[in-house]
């Protein structure tokens, strides 16, 4: 994992990020802290290996402008790096109700969600890359075509902070909407915390690697959902049905935290088996983890 700098860490956790009105404060601040903390790890070097050189264009950083080759030709040239590989991505956000749940931490596991999301968006926007955005509970509710202009991330970051979890959810079907929508071989990163029966969802997911995309499947659980931290006589409400029931913390905690990992277990064979990458999350941990995952992708490719 990651060696983070110091000061870095501050900036992946989510109890600061929270205090970060803006979602496009969040996005920056967790890229940037990331970033940083890129010193000594697997990625060092990433967004920095100089491959060719390229007409400069509106909207390239002056930076990156090599001026040895204006001296000599008085045209303006940037340095192309390796990870301009012209990938596109779709950030696929579940809206069902049950995302909307905290039972200790400072953000929901939506909120969560929306962190990253926007701080994936904001990687692949300033590497170039064409990134979309879908949202969904029982159907679609948006669907911003992948675009690569600086303008698109302030298009998806306004549809985040505009989205709200309620209602059930259909991610199965769904995601295999998405498979037959885009044609184009695409990076689906899905984001949910598949409260819901597996093997469909399963389903789904072959006939995204069917169709040719690469898929990372972000599995994000309330921390709460994780450790199960109750005690005594508890009442559990299902979100999106509203069944209730009293139990015994400690007389099931064994039981429930053996399904959980065992769905968590089923995933990541399942998805290994069809070359997606699972990735098992709570709301208590670290940006950093998604987005090496995101990283690592993008490596596989060259």
């Amino acid at each position: 994992m990651v060696a983070l700098m110091p000061g870095a860490e501050q900036f992946l956790k989510p109890s600061v990020i929270r205090n970060v009105a803006r979602l496009d404060l969040r996005a920056r601040f967790i890229v940037e802290g990331f970033l940083s903390g890129l010193h000594a790890s697997p990625f060092q070097g990433f967004s920095v290996e100089f491959s060719e050189h390229r007409r400069y264009s509106q909207g390239d950083d002056p930076k990156d402008i090599d001026w040895l080759v204006f001296a000599k030709t008085d045209r303006f040239y940037v340095k192309k790096y390796q990870a301009e590989t012209n990938i596109s991505g779709y950030i696929l956000m579940d809206l069902s109700e049950s995302m909307g749940y905290t039972y200790r931490q400072e953000l929901t596991k939506f909120d969560y969600c929306t962190c990253l999301a926007a701080a994936l968006a904001y990687l692949m926007i300033h590497q170039q890359d064409p990134i979309g955005l879908m949202t969904f509970d029982t159907q679609l509710r948006v669907c911003l075509p992948a675009r690569s202009k600086r303008s698109q991330l302030g298009n998806m970051l306004a549809l985040l902070s505009k989205a709200r979890p309620a209602g059930q959810t259909d991610l199965a079907g769904n995601v295999r909407r998405i498979a037959a929508m885009i044609r184009h071989r695409s990076l689906m990163m899905i984001f949910s915390d598949l409260l819901c029966d597996p093997q469909p969802v399963l389903d789904s997911l072959h006939m995204l690697r069917h169709a040719g995309h690469d898929v990372i499947l972000f599995h994000v659980l309330d921390e709460a959902e994780v450790k199960f931290p109750f005690e005594g006589l508890s009442d559990f409400e299902d979100p999106e049905t509203g069944d209730r029931m009293i139990v015994d913390a400690a007389g099931i905690r064994g039981d429930y935290l053996g399904a959980v990992e065992e769905l968590r277990q089923k995933y990541k064979r399942e998805c290994l088996s069809m070359g997606t990458d699972y990735v098992p999350l709570d709301t208590s941990m670290h940006f950093d983890r998604a987005l090496v995952e995101y990283l690592s992708q993008r490596k596989a490719r060259f």
